[in-house]
């Protein structure tokens, strides 16, 4: 069990790291002028797709199945929910309009976020439930078999 608990550890410290750089991120950038805006999103924007890159790239490297399909799924809600962002703001009229819609887009994305947390953690929960389980029945093993000695 030491392995899985070890992964989740660095797993949830990635996350921890990743959730302050982002509050840090956008307080700045409230702070700042349009044109360092401006900057700020091309440079995410270019770091999102590196990062989009390397999990394509890790996920077709991989010899499980399941991550193959895991991130063909995840790679498919990406591009529709861009598609469907991208839509929504073409048909808006006016510059306030096309704001409210990336204004709830983000707010979809942030609430998206906390759900995939909570599935993270059944997840993780699942997997330790499921090493128990092989502990246990190991353990049982173990006493059945000194028991008929």
């Amino acid at each position: 069990m030491k392995l899985s608990e070890e992964i989740f550890a660095i797993k949830l410290y990635e996350l921890e790291q990743q959730f302050g750089k982002l509050q840090s991120q956008l307080y700045i950038c409230q702070q700042q002028d349009h044109s360092k805006i401006k900057q700020q999103l091309r440079n995410i924007t270019d770091e999102y797709l590196e990062n989009e890159l390397l999990l394509k790239k890790s996920a077709a490297g991989s010899r499980s199945s399941t991550v193959t399909l895991l991130a063909e799924a995840q790679e498919e809600y990406l591009r529709k929910t861009r598609t469907i962002l991208n839509q929504q703001l073409a048909k808006q009229k006016t510059l306030e309009e096309q704001a409210e819609i990336a204004a709830l887009y983000a707010e979809y994305a942030i609430d998206f976020a906390i759900h995939s947390m909570k599935n993270a953690l059944i997840a993780a929960l699942k997997a330790i439930d499921i090493q128990m389980e092989i502990e246990e029945s190991i353990l049982n093993q173990q006493i059945e078999r000194e028991e008929l000695k």
